[in-house]
């Protein structure tokens, strides 16, 4: 099997599929439990997909690829599951991870142990900016979380409310691990470059249980924009506290899986969520020819879990570690050097992938191809608005 044909293949091919002689062990490195559990599961069904394509249609050189799960319910016990990944478990590979600091801490672990990590879903800067050997990221980054948030704002929202981006007032929230605090330093200095007034750069911890005094505080300011990159919990606190305080920006723009997810707007409500913004991996609602296989992913995935998925964190961590599985099948054994110099000759163009962006790897490690993109929720639907090329929906702003 190659890459253009395990790109192209769907997991259907399963119920025709025969035994495969041996079997290769790769790590699956997520919070399947605590806080971050949802997403954290949601992230690891996109990889279980793939591996249930890849082992369809012959494995990877010929070999089962077999999942062994690690539970980073927080970062010391992340650095404990990736020893014992490497160390008992003998994977060839860890895939993971969702949460940023818990892959910081990981994947320092399979560094020394020259094992390769390959992070399929964090964007903190932090991630890819430690000059590691072993370490691949796929997806977008929290500098193009950042970028394309300020871009919505001076491109499109500004004009419609009827101001010259120098008069747009913004606050910038951010939960203060390093995945929100690297969104926020990108938004801040993209907003600053591109001549809007950020009047306000706010952290708190995403264990927060009352956010009703930076509500208070943002409406003080009179704020035109709020940006908060977030967690599910802290993004429903927020939404729910700005409801109940009668504070209505002209944009609220989230970053990250929290604004992104069914149970967020199920939490807060139709109303609360209607036409809130979202910066984030390619999600659902989304124009087809932009992101091909989307479509076939969302019927295996209803298939095999018995619902919608519940956020593109699968989709993006499925096209991910495709890309790996076909690179590795490319390759002559499972050596941490082999497997190192067929993932450094991925070359996927843009548009060949279901969510959209190629990949190919440039300085740090980090996929030069990947892409955010900008949505909204309308009418209980989180639809694609941004950029045109992907859009199914035009904005709405103050209607």
């Amino acid at each position: 099997m190659r890459l253009s044909s395990i790109l192209a293949t769907t997991a259907t091919a399963a119920l025709i599929a025969g035994p495969l002689a041996a079997e290769v062990k790769f790590g699956a490195l997520y919070p399947f439990s605590g806080q971050l559990a949802l997403l954290g599961e949601e992230s690891a069904r996109g990889v279980e997909l793939a591996v249930e394509e890849v082992n369809a249609n012959g494995g990877v050189q010929g070999e089962e690829v077999v999942l062994v799960r690690g539970d980073a319910v927080d970062n010391n016990q992340a650095i404990g599951e990736a020893r014992r990944l490497i160390s008992r478990e003998n994977v060839v590979a860890i895939l993971g991870t969702y949460s940023s600091s818990r892959s910081i801490a990981a994947s320092q672990v399979a560094e020394l142990s020259g094992i390769p990590y390959f992070e399929l879903g964090a964007v903190a800067d932090e991630v890819t900016g430690r000059d590691l050997q072993y370490l691949f990221r796929t997806n977008p980054t929290a500098e193009d979380m950042g970028r394309m948030s300020i871009q919505m704002i001076v491109d499109r929202i500004a004009p419609v409310i009827g101001k010259d981006p120098s008069e747009v007032r913004v606050g910038v929230i951010h939960e203060d691990s390093s995945y929100g605090t690297s969104v926020a330093g990108h938004q801040e200095r993209f907003g600053e470059e591109a001549g809007l007034e950020i009047v306000t750069v706010q952290g708190y911890p995403a264990s927060t249980v009352d956010m009703s005094s930076l509500v208070l505080d943002l409406q003080g300011r009179e704020v035109d924009v709020v940006m908060q990159t977030s967690y599910q919990n802290d993004s429903v606190l927020f939404l729910q506290q700005a409801n109940e305080a009668g504070f209505k920006p002209s944009a609220i723009i989230g970053g990250g899986g929290g604004y992104s997810m069914v149970p967020t707007a199920e939490a807060v409500g139709t109303d609360v969520i209607e036409g809130v913004f979202d910066v984030d991996f390619t999600q659902y609602t989304v124009d087809p020819s932009y992101a091909p296989g989307m479509e076939d992913f969302v019927a295996t995935y209803r298939e095999k879990y018995g619902e919608e998925p519940r956020s593109g964190h699968s989709l993006n961590n499925y096209v991910g570690a495709m890309a790996i599985f076909g690179a590795l099948d490319e390759a002559d054994g499972f050596e941490p050097d082999t497997i190192l110099a067929a993932v450094e000759a991925v070359d996927i163009p843009e548009g060949e992938t279901a969510a959209g962006y190629g990949v190919k790897f440039g300085d740090q490690n980090q996929n030069e191809r990947a892409k955010m993109m900008g949505m909204q929720w309308q009418d209980g639907r989180l639809v694609t608005v941004y950029p045109e090329e992907a859009a199914t929906s035009e904005m709405k702003i103050g209607e």
